[in-house]
């Protein structure tokens, strides 16, 4: 064990298994998802070769392997709450993604959710027998998160009873989902419904794509690999184009919206429950946020306090890179946003759960705030994680950049979640119109409900302009629940600002189109104060059930440095709203500071809280032990260009250029 880490566990004012305990919501899940941990960690047929050492070729091929092998060990295991096999799946994959990962996380959940109970009795066993292979083919060239405007036509042929679907156009060829290339022989797609020659918009249909028997794809099928990307090395993501493809008439999934067979339409309770799949993943991914950033900061706060550098007094020892305030004021925020994160996929994960019984039993009241809620919180969550890694991998200096950090590989990983399941800024603008619409009906005097109940409770005089003097500041920055009340009164104020501003574009007679697209900047503002306010809200509403004095006052102090490092970024805002003053501004740059000094003695047993191996890590700089330096050593010399000392390269090109010259 690396001396600096032995001594900073040793002066953690709190036990981390404690806090352990509450990130995985007790002890008895902390003991099992420990149990789970073993069976891969233990499990020699998952030890491989690091992928960054293989060809992108021998990177899918492990990635198949590997969820084949997941499969197998899982039905041995008799492993099948949900929250378990993800939790299996998570450990075996690490940073990297697996070849069936759209079967589980969209074509299972999109059977369950939008199947006739008949059509599942024919389709989830298939299914679940790994002999349907399927994938969410949503995406087209030409239109991503619009998906009202998708191309791809399936045409109700009421002669024979089937659905003719094609892609008319190059920007409509599928684009993009995973497993399409080369894995699924089935995909889940989304299509135009034509029937009696009407357009009914987009529904879901099940698409044969490739043999049962040889893999082969079915005639009018044209599917493949849409080539390297940022990252994804080991998944195929895919494009599909329909030339004719018939399918019969109960391959589209009719639980809320049906086709009778002389093609009449019966249409569904919500339009917004074809999106029901795409609400699942939104909400998964604010929860995949806090891990990729609880990993990033595990990393390099761990190296931070191994790596010594410079000097603070000159003639003494190099200090910890982490005794560097500078390191600790990029590092520290993002800690706390780990953690605030984290409690907020929890809340999303109960709430989506919550929201769907609902919805089985026929109430789709709560079904337009959360798909605004879950939309706003994936980008919010999104954008802080992904910029959040950058700044931990340059935190780390030179070494950051080495893929032995894993530190590339998350980021590489982890970068997509911002454009996938919905552009983040239409993501934000989707959130905006759930608030505008809120707002409006709050001033005409309705009661708004969940988490925008502030647009009813706040009267909205208090929100109007006044001289600095005769408006009483509103936050105690030392008090939780006051910041909790000024982000509420910032949100408030914010949608008041973007309401009015649409409303402005639409009084210069601009169409309602024209108005939303001048007020948008102001809109995405909004959503981003709103999202601000919630994360603040939960994190700080999760203090209360925190039961061990040690670790509630390590939890608070993360939670002001959460809302005060948010204060000291959005500053104009509190100050253009009244609640805070100028001397304030100043106040809350010095307790950042000193929230910065407190915490840094527990900063190592905050991130050991989290409870990443190693294994799960993968990252030289990383380590429990903190034994950077040999182990960097020892990975550099398992490069594949080191097997030889002397490359056939300098042969070929170098050795006859000598020659010449």
């Amino acid at each position: 064990m690396n001396p600096d880490l032995r001594k900073e566990r040793d002066n953690a004012s709190f036990k981390t298994e404690v806090l352990t305990h509450i990130l995985d919501g007790g002890p008895e899940k902390t003991h099992r998802r420990r149990e789970i941990e073993s069976l891969v960690i233990n499990d020699p047929d998952f030890h491989h070769e690091d992928l960054n050492f293989l060809s992108r070729s021998e990177r899918y091929d492990a990635a198949v392997k590997k969820s084949a092998l997941m499969i197998v060990k899982l039905r041995e295991y008799g492993i099948s709450d949900p929250e378990e096999i993800y939790c299996y799946k998570s450990i075996a994959k690490s940073h990297f993604n697996e070849a069936l990962g759209l079967h589980y996380v969209m074509f299972l959940p999109t059977l369950r959710n939008l199947a006739t109970p008949a059509q599942q009795e024919k389709w989830l066993p298939l299914s679940l027998s790994f002999r349907v292979l399927g994938t969410y083919a949503q995406t087209e060239m030409g239109h991503g998160t619009h998906i009202r405007a998708l191309e791809t036509t399936a045409t109700y042929d009421p002669s024979t009873q089937e659905f003719v679907l094609n892609s008319p156009t190059i920007s409509s060829i599928k684009w993009w989902p995973g497993g399409l290339g080369k894995t699924s022989n089935h995909a889940v797609v989304l299509a135009q419904l034509y029937t009696q020659g009407h357009c009914h918009g987009l529904h879901a249909f099940i698409v044969p794509i490739r043999s049962m028997s040889t893999h082969e794809p079915l005639p009018g099928v044209v599917v493949g690999d849409i080539g390297p990307k940022f990252g994804f090395d080991e998944v195929d993501n895919g494009f599909l184009k329909l030339e004719n493809v018939r399918i019969p008439r109960d391959y589209m999934l009719m639980k809320y919206s049906k086709v009778e067979p002389d093609g009449t339409y019966l249409k569904p309770p919500s339009d917004k429950l074809t999106y029901g799949t795409m609400v699942f993943i939104r909400s998964l991914i604010v929860g995949e946020s806090a891990r990729a950033l609880a990993k990033s900061c595990t990393i390099a706060i761990r190296y931070s306090a191994v790596r010594h550098q410079s000097e603070l007094r000159p003639g003494e020892p190099e200090p910890q890179i982490l005794d560097y305030q500078t390191q600790q004021y990029k590092l520290f925020p993002l800690l706390a946003t780990a953690y605030a994160f984290h409690f907020v996929g929890q809340y999303m994960s109960q709430t989506y759960h919550r929201i769907t019984g609902d919805i089985n039993q026929g109430d789709f009241s709560q079904l337009p705030e959360l798909h605004a809620l879950s939309a706003g919180l994936k980008a919010f969550t999104t954008w802080a994680a992904s910029s959040g890694i950058e700044v931990c991998r340059m935190a780390c200096g030179g070494h950051g950049y080495s893929r032995c950090s894993s530190l590339p590989d998350i980021y590489v990983t982890f970068t997509p979640t911002c454009t996938y399941e919905g552009e983040n800024t239409v993501m934000m603008l989707q959130t905006a119109r759930y608030l505008v619409k809120s707002y409006t009906q709050a001033c005409e005097g309705q009661q708004v409900g969940g988490m925008v109940s502030y647009l009813s409770e706040t009267p909205h005089h208090r929100l109007q302009p006044q001289p600095l003097s005769s408006r009483p500041t509103v936050v105690d920055i030392s008090d939780l629940a006051s910041l909790v009340e000024a982000y509420k009164l910032r949100a408030a104020k914010l949608v008041e600002l973007a309401a009015r501003s649409v409303q402005g574009e639409l009084q210069r007679r601009k169409s309602k189109e024209e108005a939303w697209n001048s007020a948008s900047i102001d809109l995405v503002r909004a959503s981003d104060a709103h999202c601000h306010y919630v994360v603040v809200k939960l994190f700080c509403a999760k203090l209360g059930e925190v039961g061990d004095t040690a670790v509630h006052s390590a939890l608070s102090s993360l939670a002001l440095l959460y809302a005060l490092h948010g204060i000291a970024q959005h500053s104009g805002d509190f100050l253009q709203a009244g609640l805070l003053s100028g001397p304030q501004v100043t106040q809350v740059s010095q307790r950042l500071k000193e929230l910065l000094a407190q915490l840094r003695p527990n900063a190592v047993a905050l991130v050991d809280a989290f409870d990443y191996r190693d294994e799960m890590l993968n990252s030289v700089l990383g380590r429990y032990d903190g034994n950077v330096y040999e182990n960097m050593f020892d990975w550099a010399k398992k490069s594949p260009l080191n097997r030889t000392q002397v490359h056939e390269s300098y042969h070929k090109y170098l050795k006859p250029l000598q020659a010449k010259l």
